[in-house]
């Protein structure tokens, strides 16, 4: 409102008044943006704390609408990404293969720790010899 130069006093009257009538909820805001960007796009916590916190929610909201995933869905949520990644990474040798797709799960939230367990497990399920990775990564 304040690039549309309305005072200050009137802007706070509507916000207050459209807070009043629940066409502004943070809290809802916050729940709908983490369904939909985990969903979506396969954002971790981590990732959409940072979003909801860029778009200037509570961090107490923020708090409680990342708390809809637990750690058992933001796992079943990356090995989807890996799974989907995987045939991309075809062709490429070992080491690659899992920079890349660690690196993509890095991208979107997710702890190393994590993306790296996912990652090893998809190219072991898929064939792709694994020994040695441990001491380097």
């Amino acid at each position: 409102m304040r690039k549309r130069e309305i005072p200050d006093d009137v802007a706070d009257q509507v916000l207050s008044r459209f807070e009043e009538v629940g066409l502004i909820n943070d809290s809802a805001f916050a729940d709908a943006w983490v369904e939909s960007r985990h969903h979506g796009r396969g954002l971790a916590r981590r990732a959409l704390a940072q979003e909801l916190r860029t778009k200037g929610v509570d961090a107490t909201l923020i708090d409680q609408a990342v708390a809809q995933l637990d750690s058992d869905q933001e796992e079943v949520t990356a090995r989807e990404l890996v799974a989907r990644k995987l045939r991309s990474t075809r062709g490429l040798d070992r080491d690659k293969r899992l920079r890349r797709l660690a690196g993509m799960l890095a991208r979107k939230g997710y702890s190393q720790g994590l993306a790296l367990k996912v990652v090893r497990q998809a190219l072991e399920e898929e064939g792709e010899d694994t020994e040695g990775l441990d001491e380097k990564y």
